[in-house]
């Protein structure tokens, strides 16, 4: 049998499979860190994948997105945070909760209605700043 492998164009994947890729990709450069990562089949605490590392005793509980997204409704679930920015070159992975809190000391829209959830489609100047620690060396 002969393989012959092509590109997908990632634009072209239905939600479904733009999760599946996400989480593939991410997967690939956790286990450059020491972690290797559980899918669940519905989100479990707000989480779509545990990350447990070699260590036997790090978890991470993690909402995967496709952009920058924060919400109100994953505030208290020890959850962290990815997503993949500028054509899957940059992943970022942080802590939902200390970084909505940073957002809304910054923006100054704690309790606001803006702040029940926020997607961002293109990454500030600002969120970018707030973001540069969370920010994944991609070793892929």
């Amino acid at each position: 049998m002969k393989l012959r492998l092509k590109r997908i164009q990632y634009s072209k994947l239905n939600p479904k499979q733009k999760e599946i890729y996400n989480f593939q990709r991410l997967s690939a450069i956790l286990a450059e860190f020491g972690y290797m990562t559980y899918r669940l089949g519905d989100d479990w605490q707000g989480a779509d994948f545990i990350a447990q590392h070699v260590d036997g005793k790090t978890f991470i509980k993690v909402q995967l997105k496709g952009r920058l997204h924060l919400s109100e409704k994953y505030c208290g679930k020890d959850l962290c945070t990815a997503f993949p920015n500028d054509n899957y070159n940059e992943w970022y992975l942080f802590p939902h909760d200390k970084l909505l809190k940073k957002f809304h000391n910054k923006a100054r829209t704690k309790g606001t209605k803006l702040w029940k959830g926020r997607s961002f489609p293109k990454l500030t100047k600002d969120a970018k700043e707030l973001l540069k620690p969370y920010l994944i060396p991609n070793l892929i």
